[in-house]
């Protein structure tokens, strides 16, 4: 009964969590005076991402490294065919050029030259963590120059609530990363404990239940964003998350000690098959109907995810 309880506060928490923090970020991108893509890029996927981090660096001072990949790659899938397959299954996305000429590409970029590094090298050492992380900051320095640029007439334009003060916008910020937090802890915790009642084997909760758990927060959120018809928001969430996940959190991880790569199934299975989904999702949108993401596309993903558990599981 407690189990129960904790799950239905679980998505109760998520759903505020997210409301808060899109709201918080839609206030900051107004006053910072930079467009919905780039704070979904920037201010949302930092914050959607920092529970990635957190696991990250304190897996690798409890010397699991796996655990640091294994966290970063199974969140980019679950974003991919997961997030993004819920989202479009109930909204149409559109997708904008910009995250098709720029955004997608990057990320495409960085999916590969951390893949190449860890072919030829097999670790992350504290130098590539910087390098990763100097090359994140150029991007984010390029994509919110260019905002700042591209959308000074069109705030000129808008009619900004003076009443909302920065404070007042970081502490809905905030307040929102609270909730996603412990909401995905007691949808997660819950979880477990009711698949236990019913003698779910553990592995099983984990490749399922805790897996979905760490993608939480993105799934909130940009459930959120498109209910409040703020889709760039919520393109930029994933998208700006995984290049997040990649960059940032492997590189800070790799600054305090080397990840090195233990279990070779990580590099040949679970990192190839990253590589293409996101190939695969860049099919969707540059190939089939440009730039949008329907249902019949949210179904596909989907049922990619639903692919990668049940192979995960047999192997």
């Amino acid at each position: 009964m407690n189990s129960l309880l904790f799950l239905i506060l679980g998505f109760v928490l998520l759903y505020f969590g997210g409301e808060l923090l899109v709201r918080g970020s839609v206030n900051l991108a107004t006053k910072f005076k930079i467009s919905r893509l780039v704070a979904g890029m920037t201010i949302v996927s930092f914050a959607t991402s920092s529970p990635e981090l957190f696991v990250s660096l304190e897996a690798i001072f409890s010397e699991s490294s796996d655990i640091v990949f294994g966290n970063i790659i199974g969140s980019n899938i679950a974003n991919i065919a997961l997030v993004l397959g819920c989202t479009s299954l109930f909204f149409n996305i559109n997708i904008s050029e910009k995250t098709l000429k720029l955004d997608f590409p990057f990320l495409f970029f960085a999916t590969i030259s951390v893949g190449y590094i860890l072919y030829f090298l097999g670790t992350i050492s504290f130098f590539i963590g910087l390098i990763l992380l100097i090359i994140l900051s150029a991007y984010l320095y390029y994509i919110v120059s260019n905002s700042r640029k591209e959308i000074r007439d069109e705030v000129k334009n808008e009619v900004i609530d003076e009443n909302t003060s920065y404070l007042n916008s970081f502490l809905c910020l905030i307040s929102g990363i609270f909730l996603l937090k412990y909401g995905a802890d007691f949808l997660v915790s819950s979880a477990i404990d009711i698949a236990l009642l019913l003698n779910i084997e553990e592995r099983v909760i984990a490749v399922t239940i805790v897996a979905i758990g760490t993608s939480i927060p993105e799934l909130a959120t940009s459930i959120v964003a498109a209910l409040k018809k703020e889709v760039d928001l919520a393109v930029g969430n994933i998208v700006g998350s995984n290049i997040f996940n990649l960059l940032a959190v492997l590189g800070t991880t790799a600054l305090f000690k080397e990840i090195e790569i233990m279990n070779p199934t990580i590099l040949s299975f679970d990192y190839l098959f990253m590589i293409i989904l996101t190939t695969i999702f860049g099919a969707l949108i540059y190939m089939f109907n440009r730039g949008k993401l329907d249902k019949t596309k949210g179904a596909f993903l989907l049922l990619i995810y639903f692919g990668y558990i049940y192979i995960s599981l047999i192997s």
